[in-house]
């Protein structure tokens, strides 16, 4: 059955590279296999469809060809180069994110290679996500945050190896100490022998002779971790940030990943647009006719004058150069939009005050 690349990750034909990218980070994170309600068989289909979205090459070739003829197609398109069969794997290797699973093992040990090998068995923590709250200054400028998480991590007793300190280390009765074990799997090309990670040992080719009792022999434990978030200036409400290896651990394993989702809270005055901070500036309306000078208070706390020019309209904008969102191209600027307020109720006075402007022509 043909497969549709755009359909897979919501997105239509035209789309950008950097829609392709949002559009794949929120499927992946739906469908992530240590989420409750995960997919493996949807995570998969949705790396596949990023792996070549997001190629220029293989996005191009994709829309040429199709899903059912070319080398984007059936998979077995003869004379095709760069691939098995006619099929580019090349975008599909763990490198990229993309796990080929038991495929990637038949391939290594098939052609003698190696294609998933030393990659696929490697253990992994769980990824973990949590929320920070930021002030509207602190998303401005950034921050460090140092925020307390309750996860699975290394004991600190025995450091991860799971035997009481000091106690003699025997070899692994499971792998007879070469840390793997021979297993027959059965694929579309038969049989085939392969081996993968001792799950007793865990790779190492020795278990201890008595468990950490401080980590019954699990080598990780639920504790409570510090850790410090360095908060990026510019950041927006919504915006998730990663921190590679600060998720939970697990035995003879890589760390997971920590992933922080930024929520910021709204300002009394201004507003982000982009590197831009905006504003409304209520004025009367003799300040509007006469022109004033109007104290501003800035996100670092100082106060600076704004000259207000005589004869300024309802909804006109000012600009002060240099004081929005800092980044890497220099900082923004504060966008002032005049709201001149016309008043609702005049007295006799006021009343006859104008009648003479209005004598006057204006």
């Amino acid at each position: 059955m043909s497969k549709d690349y755009y359909n897979t990750l919501g997105v239509d034909k035209s789309a950008s590279k950097e829609e392709i990218k949002k559009a794949f980070h929120k499927q992946a994170h739906k469908y992530h296999p240590d989420k409750n309600k995960g997919d493996d068989s949807k995570f998969k289909e949705v790396n596949e469809a990023y792996q070549v979205l997001s190629d220029d090459q293989k996005r191009a070739r994709y829309d040429q060809f199709g899903s059912t003829d070319g080398p984007m197609g059936g998979g077995y398109g003869g004379g095709q180069q760069g691939g098995f069969g006619g099929f580019d794997f090349s975008g599909f290797q763990n490198g990229q994110g993309f796990d080929m699973g038991d495929l990637g093992d038949i391939f290594g040990d098939f052609f003698g290679g190696g294609m998933g090998r030393g990659t696929k068995n490697v253990r992994r923590g769980r990824d973990i996500q949590t929320e920070i709250d930021l002030t509207f200054e602190e998303s401005v400028f950034g921050v460090n945050k140092n925020i307390s998480i309750t996860k699975q991590s290394t004991c600190d007793i025995c450091k991860g190896t799971g035997g009481k300190v000091g106690t003699k280390m025997n070899t692994c009765k499971t792998c007879n100490g070469q840390g793997k074990v021979r297993e027959v799997r059965r694929s579309i090309l038969g049989s085939f022998e392969t081996t993968k990670t001792c799950e007793t040992c865990l790779g190492s080719g020795k278990v201890s002779s008595e468990k950490c009792s401080n980590c019954h022999g699990i080598g990780v434990l639920r504790k409570q971790s510090e850790i410090n978030i360095g908060v990026p200036s510019g950041i927006n409400d919504g915006e998730m940030l990663k921190m590679a290896g600060a998720g939970e651990d697990i035995q003879g394993g890589k760390s997971g990943d920590l992933y922080i989702k930024v929520r910021v809270k709204p300002h009394a005055i201004y507003k982000r647009d982009s590197l831009n901070l905006t504003m409304d500036l209520p004025i009367k309306l003799t300040d509007a006719l006469l022109g004033m000078v109007y104290n501003l208070k800035t996100l670092e706390g100082n106060t600076i004058e704004v000259k207000i020019p005589e004869g300024i309209n309802h909804n006109e904008l000012l600009r002060v150069r240099g004081r929005g969102v800092p980044s890497s191209r220099g900082r923004g600027d504060i966008i002032i939009r005049i709201q001149v307020k016309m008043p609702t109720k005049l007295s006799r006075r006021e009343k006859e005050l104008i009648e003479k402007l209005k004598e006057e022509g204006l």
